[in-house]
């Protein structure tokens, strides 16, 4: 339990994001050694005040506040943590789910769309649910209006789904699907990321995007506007590795055309279920070996130095130079390291500094932002 409430204390902390708590991790021995060291990361980073960390009363208050929901707390480290999800770069620390987690196991498909859908839409979207569904695959969506609830609907009835939720896991959104994530709940699982008690603002919804990608062998995009949180979560899959499918629409409407221009791009054309199931894996081990991702973000290659060991060369001089090569526009950590000599420890050590201290933003698809001051 010590260990378990001292890693919520690091996911909890200011500037940790999931990239920044596995670097951590991987550069300190325990969880421990790492909250104590953040203070210093920080001011090495360039900011005069601590981050925040939570006292270890506010860990148990947020554990007791979801078993009190009745959500279970799965840890990146967890054995029982979802395999797919454990491959991203960007994966997150831990989740609370409220239901069946061995759910978060089987070959799950995902179900997206536009929140205004036509009737038409609608109908896809249960046909292609429910039949998914029923061959054992449970469909995993946003629990958004329009394609999203009729995916979940068509799925409940027919086998199993899962709600991957931009909020606390007692914040339910849109209100009016307030019975269906209950339902959910129930007979499924309801994921979330945040703690209780966290509104669904407009930042979360990439980051419950990337869970919904992330959990999935593949990706249905029914209607999606151009510039869509649908087709944000098609480019997760795309990063992930995942299959790509899209049900064409008429030119005509507007709502066809993100849909589309995924077909231009090599999305999988989609009519019905069986142009699914004829392309995603029977299992979920099948993406292992071919993963196009590493199960982590650049880490220390070596143990950390003792406080009193003089500062290499290099981390001084990346401390210099990496702040340049970023922007206010995402860049993937990738991209970052091909423009600059450092090592991976010393990249990871510099960026760690950056977003402790409140100069960067670390963005699901292993990407990195420069946060422009105020």
């Amino acid at each position: 339990m010590t260990d378990r409430l001292a890693q919520l204390r690091l996911i909890r902390t200011e500037g940790v994001g999931p990239q920044t708590y596995r670097r951590l991790l991987a550069r300190f021995a325990t969880p421990e050694e790492a909250l104590q060291a953040i203070p210093a990361l920080a001011r090495a980073g360039g900011r005069a005040k601590p981050p925040a960390i939570p006292s270890a009363g506010d860990a148990r208050r947020e554990l007791d506040r979801h078993a009190r929901l009745g959500a279970r707390l799965i840890f990146l480290n967890d054995a029982d943590y979802p395999p797919l999800l454990a491959l991203l770069p960007d994966a997150p620390p831990m989740i609370a789910v409220k239901g069946d987690p061995l759910l978060l196991h089987k070959p799950i498909v995902a179900v997206v769309g536009a929140r205004n859908a036509s009737a038409n839409g609608r109908r896809i979207a249960e046909d292609i649910a429910a039949e998914l569904a029923a061959s054992g695959r449970p469909i995993v969506s946003g629990l958004a209006r329009g394609i999203d609830g009729a995916a979940h609907e068509a799925a409940l009835r027919a086998g199993a789904t899962i709600a991957a939720i931009p909020g606390g896991m007692d914040v339910v959104y849109p209100p009016e699907h307030k019975d269906l994530q209950a339902r959910i709940a129930e007979r499924g699982a309801v994921v979330a990321e945040a703690p209780p008690g966290t509104a669904p603002l407009a930042r979360h919804f990439p980051k419950r995007n990337r869970i919904i990608a992330g959990l999935a062998l593949g990706v249905v995009v029914i209607e999606a506007a151009l510039r869509s949180g649908s087709l944000l979560t098609a480019r997760y899959a795309l990063d992930y590795g995942r299959e790509l499918f899209a049900v064409p629409g008429s030119p005509l409407d507007p709502r066809a055309r993100g849909g589309n221009d995924l077909i231009r791009q090599g999305a999988h054309l989609t009519e019905t279920a069986a142009d699914v199931l004829l392309n995603v894996p029977d299992q979920p081990g099948a993406l292992f070996a071919g993963a196009r991702i590493t199960p982590a973000p650049p880490g220390f290659a070596e143990p950390p130095r003792p406080a009193n060991d003089p500062e290499p060369q290099e981390l001084r001089l990346a401390r210099r130079q990496v702040p340049d090569l970023l922007c206010a526009a995402p860049l993937p950590v990738d991209e970052i390291a091909r423009h600059c000599q450092f090592s991976a420890s010393v990249l990871a050590a510099v960026l760690t500094e950056l977003e402790l201290a409140g100069r960067i933003e670390a963005l699901p698809g292993n990407k990195v932002g420069l946060l422009l001051a105020p």
